[in-house]
């Protein structure tokens, strides 16, 4: 597996559209990642997320099971005669995983739930809208993607404080074309991006998370987990 990170320029205009639609974003992303890169395998899937540490930086993040070339996303969105992205081998790093170690975490997810529509008939996908409703979504699988949010003490009202932070809130909403009809429909994902701390409860699992990723609306920008050192 391989993680990489592209810096994205913001005064070029292929970067405002591939931010204006992810299924743009995703597509470019799979071609910058060989051509077997929209499968899933047991080593993992082709998952990508934008960041943007400071108001005029752009930063996208992938992982993917085959080494990448980005030239064409740089060529479109980024500083053609400039170095923007590094690639590194991801292996090294999820071997080191190890029970009881804790890492700074961040995840832009896409919290939902399935809402029953009767016996016999499938859920309905419906998403948590509340903050307390997805900062439960989130800790209450933790246990299920390998590892354990921390708590520091009880607030006033006896709630415990969790190393656990919320932000980027909102509703993606764009335009998708199904490759197969050429139909166009709207596609609305609400994501949220989950930043703190984390203890790790089973390495094998965490490493599953960590290169298969997390919750629904992968190709959208949402499950991909990253790590670095507390």
């Amino acid at each position: 597996m391989y993680l990489s990170r592209v810096l994205l320029n913001p005064s070029r205009r292929g970067t405002g559209r591939f931010l204006a639609s992810p299924q743009a974003m995703h597509a470019v992303v799979l071609a910058s990642c060989g051509p077997d890169a929209g499968g899933v395998d047991q080593a993992g899937r082709v998952l990508w997320r934008v960041d943007r540490p400071e108001k005029h930086r752009i930063e996208l993040y992938v992982v993917s099971p085959e080494p990448p070339d980005f030239t064409g996303l740089i060529e479109q969105a980024g500083w053609p005669t400039r170095a923007t992205w590094d690639a590194a081998d991801y292996d090294p790093f999820l071997q080191r995983i190890e029970a009881g170690q804790s890492w700074r975490f961040r995840l832009t997810a896409n919290p939902v739930r399935s809402v029953s529509a009767g016996e016999g008939k499938r859920g309905k996908v419906t998403p948590h809208l509340t903050r307390r409703h997805q900062e439960e979504w989130f800790v209450s699988r933790c246990q299920h993607w390998g590892f354990e949010i921390p708590t520091r003490g009880d607030e006033a009202d006896g709630e415990p404080v969790r190393a656990l932070e919320l932000s980027g809130i909102g509703l993606a909403e764009f335009g998708r074309s199904d490759p197969d009809s050429g139909r166009r429909g709207r596609v609305s994902v609400t994501r949220v991006t989950y930043r703190g701390e984390l203890t790790v409860t089973d390495p094998d699992v965490l490493r599953r998370a960590l290169t298969s990723g997390i919750g629904r609306a992968k190709a959208y920008g949402c499950g991909l987990l990253t790590l670095a050192p507390t």
